[in-house]
């Protein structure tokens, strides 16, 4: 079967992935429901009750929104780091104030590798507004696949973690101009434009031309605003960044979608 990737869904709205070896499934991150995540799996031909484990960005919503009751309903491992755990803990404390329950809840540190089943991750720092977030890197026969979202600038810990990726699932979040015009509050603005918010098409397109080395079959873009972009030009943007990197069997431009999964990517 090899390695593949499927992108369940991606936006502000909920963000989930499955990364997938021939023996072991992972879902990374649980930003939408229990139930839109069942769904979603199946649109994809996945059973959900398949999967491995589950592992976590950040706390912030649309990340972890369907993770307790899919913890709870699957019973599988889910890992996340420590300051991660307590601040999304804090946050879905029930009116009794009881925390959530996980049955098996194991935690790593960012650039501290660690395996699941036949799948070696690589957590690594991301400057967004969260405890403690972190991007990764899964490896597993012979295939790298990288996974950066939720980050407000490509600092070089990033570009250096994500060189060899054969899969590169990366924000373009939006369309500056559209951002400064467009509806949010002006400290929403700021927020986003900010070194821990997210990146732009524009920041985006200055690392695919400069620091990326070129070396993934597909390139992912996600966690696309609906109110600040288009994915018409967040792809166009990054394929003029690529320039003549993207040929016909590397640097295809996919775009993840909120409302449905992606095509999976088989390699």
């Amino acid at each position: 079967m090899g390695v593949s990737l499927s992108v369940l869904a991606s936006g502000s709205r909920g963000n989930s992935a499955i990364v997938q070896s021939t023996r072991t499934r992972i879902l990374v991150d649980a930003g939408v429901s229990c139930r839109e995540i069942h769904k979603r799996m199946k649109l994809a031909g996945e059973d959900p009750h398949s999967l491995s484990a589950i592992v976590i960005t950040h706390e912030h919503s649309d990340h972890v929104s369907g993770l307790a009751v899919l913890a709870k309903k699957l019973k599988i491992p889910v890992f996340m780091t420590g300051p991660t755990h307590q601040a999304w803990s804090r946050a879905v404390r029930d009116e009794k104030g009881e925390y959530p329950e996980v049955s098996e809840l194991e935690f790593f540190s960012a650039g501290r590798r660690f395996q699941i089943g036949d799948i070696e991750i690589t957590p690594f720092t991301i400057p967004h507004d969260a405890a403690d977030p972190v991007g990764f890197t899964f490896r597993s026969e012979g295939v790298k696949v990288g996974i950066a979202t939720d980050l407000g600038f490509m600092p070089s810990n990033v570009c250096d973690h994500l060189r060899g990726c054969d899969v590169l699932v990366i924000e373009s979040n939006h369309d500056l101009e559209m951002l400064r015009v467009g509806p949010y509050p002006w400290s929403v603005k700021q927020r986003v434009m900010s070194r821990v918010g997210h990146l732009s098409n524009a920041a985006l397109a200055e690392f695919l031309g400069t620091h990326y080395d070129g070396s993934a079959s597909y390139i992912v873009l996600a966690h696309i605003s609906e109110q600040n972009n288009h994915p018409e030009l967040a792809r166009q943007a990054a394929l003029a960044a690529l320039g003549a990197k993207q040929t016909l069997w590397g640097n295809q431009v996919m775009l993840a979608a909120q409302e449905a999964p992606t095509e999976a990517i088989r390699l």
